[in-house]
């Protein structure tokens, strides 16, 4: 491997030290993701391996990963998968709600005029809905869901597969109260139960 992309090249660092890979780090994230995207793709048209790496779950699923994959793509080079963790499908299989059909929002807009937009066109959504949101903003998130589309069963899952894992289960309502007497850290990922139940 030629290269490593990742979003924070200290913390990959440390794993791939841990590993004991040695690798050159190239930092690969939302604010430099427009200017080193055309760099890292000139390396692979020169025949350079990159692997890429997200700090928490998959490259490319709520995270400037899709950028550089989508460039590739346009270029026409090759792009291999390798499986890993992933807080999408690791909360919607512990949730215990319906996953044979779901829908995947990711992140909604940080405003709450565009946010509860976006919440009311998914009102009517049938399918088990899986959303992202940092701690700090879950409980506007929850009360949110709460108002515009009643009180729905909801799973909120954080640190899926490592050592301090959380899975809070129950109604819109119920979570809203056991979550204000502490903010949740981290990123949550939230999985809601469709309209009217069906999924």
């Amino acid at each position: 491997m030629d290269a490593v992309a990742c979003e924070d090249t200290r913390r990959t660092g440390l794993l791939l030290h841990r590993l004991q890979v040695p690798a050159r780090l190239v930092s690969y994230h939302d604010h430099n993701k427009l200017r080193r995207t055309p760099e890292l793709v000139e390396m692979l048209r020169q025949g350079k391996r990159i692997a890429l790496v997200a700090d928490a779950g998959t490259p490319g699923v709520s995270d400037p990963g899709f950028y550089l994959v989508r460039a590739a793509v346009e270029a026409g080079l090759r792009i291999v998968p390798v499986p890993g963790a992933s807080a999408l499908l690791s909360a919607l299989v512990v949730s215990g709600l319906p996953c044979d059909r779901f829908a995947f929002e990711g992140f909604l807009p940080r405003r709450e005029g565009r946010r509860r937009k976006r919440l009311q066109a998914l009102a009517a959504e049938s399918r088990t809905m899986v959303f992202f949101e940092p701690g700090r903003r879950l409980l506007l998130l929850l009360k949110d869901m709460l108002e515009l589309w009643g009180d729905r069963e909801v799973v909120v899952a954080r640190e899926l597969t490592k050592l301090h894992e959380e899975v809070i289960r129950g109604r819109l309502s119920e979570l809203i109260e056991g979550l204000s007497e502490r903010e949740p850290r981290g990123e949550m990922t939230i999985v809601v139960a469709g309209h009217a139940g069906e999924a």
